[in-house]
């Protein structure tokens, strides 16, 4: 197995941990937004997941340029990754204005894809810590990358406010 496909793997499990403690933390089934949705082809899965690394990678090298939503103990993700968090609640609109010129079309096969990239993402940067690399940036951004994963996990899932508040705060 290469180092990227280990790497997948465990990205992929981490994504499955964090999935599997928030469907049991619901006092709901959990469903998926749009779950009967069309898929996508796997070209544009490809495009969409493309564009979501890109707003990852220019959002993460912004705020460790700026450090500016450093607060005491980290970063505030959802303030470090709007962009990335409005992509994905774009790829799971279910309704539109009545008169909206296209009709919803939500994606949550997309946000999995996404998902994937944010797994991989936490596994590569784990490995480095694990190797050794001392950099206070690296940790932040494991950290913030993992709080990425709920995010985008409260999302595709469809959590309210309140939901989340009282998963957060059973971890």
């Amino acid at each position: 197995m290469s180092r990227n496909a280990a790497l997948s793997d465990t990205g992929q499990a981490y994504v499955e941990r964090r999935r599997t403690r928030i469907c049991a933390g619901l006092q709901r089934p959990a469903t998926v937004v749009a779950a009967d949705a069309e898929p996508l082809s796997a070209e544009r899965l490809e495009f969409i997941r493309r564009e979501a690394e890109e707003l990852y990678w220019n959002e993460l090298s912004w705020e460790e340029l700026t450090d500016e939503e450093l607060i005491p103990g980290g970063h505030l993700t959802e303030m470090v990754f709007p962009a990335v968090l409005a992509y994905i609640e774009g790829l799971l609109v279910e309704r539109v204005p009545a008169d909206a010129l296209a009709p919803a079309r939500p994606h949550p096969d997309a946000v999995e894809e996404i998902l994937v990239f944010l797994g991989e993402r936490f596994a590569e940067a784990s490995a480095e810590i694990e190797a050794g690399a001392d950099s206070q940036q690296l940790v932040w951004a494991r950290h913030m990358t993992a709080r990425l994963i709920d995010l985008a996990l409260y999302r595709l899932y469809g959590l309210t406010p309140a939901e989340q508040e009282r998963l957060e705060a059973a971890a």
